[in-house]
């Protein structure tokens, strides 16, 4: 048995084929949507996004210090840029149709990702709420998780999206 692990989109999954994003009534609470491909993060990726974020911090950037001073022995990705691959692999399933992101409730970097580290995500439908205000849309709170290609939990984050109803009468 190999150590590689590798999630791939089943049956079972509502997968992505022939659309983009979901409206409200697509959500069903308890659905999971295996988010499909993976993403190899490279050092270019992690540098290249903390010199636009303005991280200039040497345990993402320089080797030897990462080596030398730091607990890993080697450099780690910034974290906001993990969740963002991770966010950015869920649009498809969750938030393409989406009307607005609401709210980020929590987000936990579990584990540390390095480079050349590949992660995959899945999400969870915890909650759908028909709006009150509007009958042309709902909110939809999902729970996701990125692991990495040891099946290792690196991000987890639980959010709320404004989605529109196919149907609103």
């Amino acid at each position: 048995m190999s150590d590689t692990y590798l999630p791939l989109p089943n049956d079972e999954d509502k997968g992505t084929a022939g659309r983009f994003g979901r409206y409200f009534e697509d959500f069903e609470v308890g659905d999971t949507y295996h988010h499909w491909p993976g993403k190899t993060i490279t050092e270019s990726d992690d540098h290249l996004f903390c010199l636009i974020t303005m991280n200039h911090h040497p345990l993402h950037m320089d080797a030897n210090y990462a080596e030398a001073a730091t607990q890993f022995g080697k450099n780690v990705v910034v974290g906001n840029l993990v969740y963002s691959v991770v966010l950015g692999m869920t649009v498809p399933d969750v938030s393409g149709k989406a009307i607005a992101n609401l709210e980020i409730e929590s987000l936990k970097h579990a584990k540390p990702t390095f480079h050349g580290d590949t992660v995959y995500a899945q999400t969870e439908v915890l909650e759908k709420t028909p709006s009150k205000s509007k009958p042309d849309r709902g909110v939809v709170k999902v729970r996701t998780v990125g692991t990495n290609q040891r099946g290792e939990e690196v991000v987890e984050f639980v959010r709320k999206v404004l989605v529109p109803k196919r149907n609103p009468g």
